[in-house]
């Protein structure tokens, strides 16, 4: 685990490089056979210290859970966004995760009162639509703590999310798996069949002409 000592040392470096603030994005749930696909957008405040950061994927709930809170405590602007299961059947996984990711950056941007920043991209695609400076990052959670930080953010969120899902609609363990393809989700799908937060045109979940013959009412964002 490469901790927050270098995670901070990327950053500070970039931030030297480029003379600005900066903005990690991260998304989580893009794997996901049901619930929102969420993005977090995080601005760091200068100086601030994260012991144990690291890419949410690497923490356990615990240890997501105790650094989000140290991320929100520190943080110069914090935001996130949805995209429903609807939008994402409507287009694809990956054109709802850029979309989710440029609406948490917008919403940042509102918080941070117009400083001068570069936006740092967790993958390969750069976020259309979004007009200012940005950067992408290969394994950026692992590597950048400002996108280590949304990282973290946006599991928890989401994970909170599934939860109370799970409260309502019991029997597929939506608060345990949080919507990841389980044994036990698989096997609560084939007994119970897709319920309204499943995504439809995921190869798993798709039976026949399921989506096909949605009401139109189901098709609007949830």
């Amino acid at each position: 685990m490469p901790g927050d000592g270098t995670l901070a040392r990327y950053d500070r470096r970039l931030r030297g490089e480029l003379g600005c603030d900066l903005i990690g994005v991260d998304e989580v749930g893009r794997g996901c056979l049901a619930g929102p696909v969420v993005a977090a957008a995080v601005l760091r405040r200068e100086g601030a210290r994260l012991p144990g950061l690291d890419d949410s994927k690497k923490l356990t709930p615990e240890e997501r859970d105790h650094q989000a809170r140290a991320v929100r405590a520190c943080a110069g602007a914090i935001a996130y966004a949805f995209v429903s299961p609807r939008s994402i059947d409507a287009s694809d996984i990956r054109k709802a995760s850029l979309t989710a990711m440029r609406r948490a950056v917008h919403r940042a941007l509102v918080f941070a009162a117009g400083a001068n920043v570069v936006v740092l991209v967790d993958g390969i695609d750069l976020i259309p639509g979004y007009g200012g400076r940005q950067r992408t990052i290969i394994e950026g959670d692992g590597t950048s703590r400002s996108i280590a930080g949304a990282s973290v953010i946006a599991k928890t969120v989401r994970d909170r999310f599934m939860e109370r899902l799970g409260g309502e609609y019991p029997g597929y363990g939506f608060e345990r798996h949080k919507g990841y393809a389980t044994p036990e989700h698989l096997a609560a799908l084939a007994v119970h069949g897709p319920c309204r937060w499943h995504r439809y045109t995921f190869g798993r979940v798709a039976q026949g002409d399921l989506f096909a013959s949605l009401p139109p009412e189901m098709l609007s964002e949830v």
